[in-house]
């Protein structure tokens, strides 16, 4: 094929619908995954009408060990390299560490940072050899802030997917592979409807929100540009700083004094996976 394929978790949904939107507006074929399957063939003739490009869609999850292989395997199976990764997929767990269960905290585990290493272990052989690459992990401001009470290992996961993308981002640039961990603030989507806070977060000032078109092409254009990290918005770009220069005490003080504003409510919540 004469053009490159973009490979896009979570892509019923969000970020990572706009994401594919993204990749396809510049000239990508577009894999799309995730679990609904309806939401992804709407979105695939959607992208395949407006843009002439070629979509793939594979429904697989990713809380399930087997989904990355079967991902791999069916876009293998069209013949087709992975250009572009873009692990997006995810969901939210409200609720302090012991009021979840452990096969939510392990699923959590598994959809929000095993299967993102997977995934890239399984396609960065291939770009090295085709000298070229583009590796998006979607993380999150979170992971650039103190935790919070709450969606406990959130923070920790994202934190980590930071250090993934920056260890990515030096072992790729001999071979042409670019690596980003974008790292968007609250950003309108299902996310807040599905696990039950959009009342709460809608109380937020205005300028806390971005689009997920802002948040996609932000990250589109970080990538091609090879920035380890990218952080969309003035204002996230401002608090993310400011915590960085901060002493860990008083960063921690902030987050204790702010928290409530957001997370009170979600003590009572009931979580359900999102992606996207």
């Amino acid at each position: 094929m004469s053009r490159r394929l973009a490979l896009v978790t979570g892509a019923s949904s969000g970020i990572g619908k706009a994401l594919a939107r993204e990749y396809a507006a510049n000239g990508w074929d577009v894999a799309l995954t995730a679990r609904r399957e309806d939401k992804l063939r709407a979105l695939s003739e959607e992208l395949e009408k407006q843009f002439g490009i070629e979509t793939y869609v594979i429904t697989a999850d990713l809380a399930d060990s087997a989904g990355p292989g079967q991902i791999i395997d069916a876009l293998r199976a069209a013949e087709r390299d992975v250009d572009a990764l873009i692990n997006n997929a995810g969901f939210g767990l409200p609720g302090t560490y012991t009021q979840t269960t452990w096969k939510q905290q392990s699923d959590f585990i598994q959809l929000m940072f095993a299967s993102y290493c997977e995934l890239v272990h399984r396609v960065m052989p291939g770009m090295q050899e085709r000298g070229f690459g583009r590796i998006l992990n979607v993380a999150s401001v979170a992971g650039l802030s103190p935790g919070s009470r709450g969606h406990t290992l959130y923070s920790a996961v994202k934190s980590a997917l930071i250090k993934f993308s920056q260890s990515l981002h030096f072992e790729g640039k001999e071979f042409g592979i670019h690596a980003t961990a974008l790292c968007p603030g609250f950003t309108y989507s299902e996310f807040h409807d599905v696990n039950g806070t959009r009342s709460m977060v809608s109380q937020m000032p205005s300028f806390w929100w971005l689009s997920a078109e802002q948040v996609a092409e932000a990250g589109y254009n970080a990538v091609q540009r090879n920035e380890p990290i990218c952080v969309p918005g003035l204002w996230y770009k401002f608090m993310t700083g400011l915590m960085q220069v901060l002493p860990t005490h008083m960063a921690m003080w902030l987050m204790d004094r702010n928290q409530s504003k957001f997370r009170a409510a979600e003590d009572t919540t009931q979580s359900t996976p999102q992606e996207g």
